[in-house]
């Protein structure tokens, strides 16, 4: 285990050990094993842990390219099947003509309802209409109390058709930076061209995300592959350290997400 752990950040290694506790209840059982909704730092974290185990991973978030999704970990016997992700769509029916729902208004309204953001996955919207992929065990008491967004009315009505699922595409394009340190004030300042003040004030008030998790610390040391979120900026992730500067600085190549439905 500590081997695995050198290779992450030690606010990761709780999540290590539960992977861990995974793999051997699939092991000592031989039965399969089905995950919560996870982000996609936390299923390569689940690739790692596995290693030269005998137990077989599958993935599903029901929607194409689904950022979020649940995890199968399961022997070499079984043969997975899209049903034994227990994933339900909704899609939700509101009055449109008076209110535009964003993601934040829905994501806000079920985790008010005491959900923890493992319970559900992708949020889709196009235009006028947004659907949600949920566990199938809650679906039926998120039926019953997500009942309002953004002090409207909503329904959610069952999606089982899969060409009548959302589809959005992603492009990436690339930008090379020099930053004076691997801080995320830094990084952020550089990025986004903010001041570091503005990227602080960001980080300080919730609104910046590194690999999914929330982040508040301005001095906070990025790594490469890392995926930085903040509310407003859009997302960017590290693609390759170049190397450093003869003024040693560090060269950075950084891929930025443009989002397309």
């Amino acid at each position: 285990m500590e081997e695995i752990f050198q290779h992450f950040r030690k606010e990761e290694q709780q999540f290590i050990e539960q992977v861990s506790g995974w793999l051997r209840e699939v092991e000592d059982r031989y039965s399969p094993k089905l995950t919560d909704f996870l982000d996609p730092r936390q299923r390569f974290i689940v690739e790692s842990v596995m290693g030269s185990t005998d137990v077989n991973m599958m993935t599903s978030g029901i929607f194409k390219d689904a950022e979020r999704q649940r995890v199968l970990l399961y022997p070499s016997y079984f043969e997975p099947q899209q049903e034994d992700f227990n994933i339900t769509v909704f899609e939700l029916k509101y009055p449109s003509k008076f209110v535009n729902l964003r993601h934040p208004d829905i994501l806000g309204s079920i985790m008010s309802l005491g959900l923890d953001r493992s319970k559900f996955g992708d949020i889709r919207i196009d235009n006028e209409r947004v659907q949600l992929a949920v566990m199938n065990e809650i679906s039926s008491y998120l039926q019953s109390n997500f009942v309002s967004a953004a002090k409207v009315k909503v329904q959610l009505n069952e999606v089982t058709d899969l060409t009548e699922m959302i589809e959005t595409s992603e492009e990436w394009t690339e930008e090379s930076y020099t930053v004076s340190s691997m801080r995320l004030d830094t990084v952020m300042s550089s990025v986004y061209n903010i001041s570091r003040q503005k990227a602080a004030a960001l980080i300080h008030g919730g609104k910046v995300k590194v690999n999914w998790t929330l982040q508040e610390q301005p001095s906070f040391e990025l790594h490469e592959s890392d995926m930085i979120s903040s509310r407003g900026f859009g997302r960017v992730r590290l693609i390759m350290i170049e190397g450093r500067t003869k003024k040693d600085k560090v060269r950075l190549q950084i891929g930025r997400l443009e989002t397309k439905s």
